[in-house]
């Protein structure tokens, strides 16, 4: 018996359901992790990137953060930015991060200065949303593309460093970038060769 559109429909609604939890539980984790931070550690206990340090850094620090205040900042950005690339597919969200976390490598290599924080992975959506629209020319992609740049482009000037704020990992910001659009490209890449 062949199934109904209504069936397909309930589906497909109970799949979008599951994703779109995706991003508040990682969320959730760097929440907990502030959390234990400011009530048990006084604010010190942070798992940054750190040179010449362990290479964990490079997993943990995107779950830590300076302050409730950078985590707030943080999550009201990757949230949405989450939720568009979602909208593409949760393989393209994987990817992201995958690239992300690649591109966190040659920071924890070859930089002088600690970097933790969400926001890599933010520009690494965000530059994961521009590029892909240009890339794949179809209609969903070009409309998460659009939204993205209308949205979010003010923060591009943020990749370069005279204008980002003292104390602010520009580097992190770019590398997370670069990473996303590494993403954007793969995606784009496989998606031509399963045609």
């Amino acid at each position: 018996m062949p199934v109904s559109w209504l069936t397909r429909l309930d589906q497909q609604l109970a799949r979008t359901g599951r994703t779109l939890i995706i991003p508040p539980l990682i969320l959730a984790v760097a929440w907990a992790q502030e959390l234990m931070d400011q009530l048990f550690f006084g604010g010190r206990w942070n798992l940054p990137i750190t040179p010449g340090g362990p290479i964990w850094g490079v997993f943990t620090a995107p779950f830590s953060h300076q302050s409730f205040g950078h985590l707030i900042s943080n999550s009201l950005w990757f949230l949405p930015l989450s939720w568009l690339v979602l909208a593409k597919g949760r393989r393209d969200y994987l990817a992201v991060w995958v690239c992300v976390l690649a591109m966190a490598l040659p920071v924890w290599l070859f930089w002088p200065t600690a970097s933790h924080g969400l926001s890599g992975v933010v520009y690494g959506l965000l530059g994961y949303l521009l590029l892909i629209g240009w890339l794949e020319r179809r209609p969903l992609s070009l409309l998460l593309s659009l939204v993205a740049l209308i949205s979010y482009g003010g923060v591009l000037p943020s990749l370069l460093p005279f204008f980002s704020p003292p104390g602010v990992s520009w580097i992190g910001h770019v590398s997370g970038f670069v990473g996303g659009l590494i993403a954007a490209a793969a995606v784009s890449r496989e998606s031509e060769a399963s045609r």
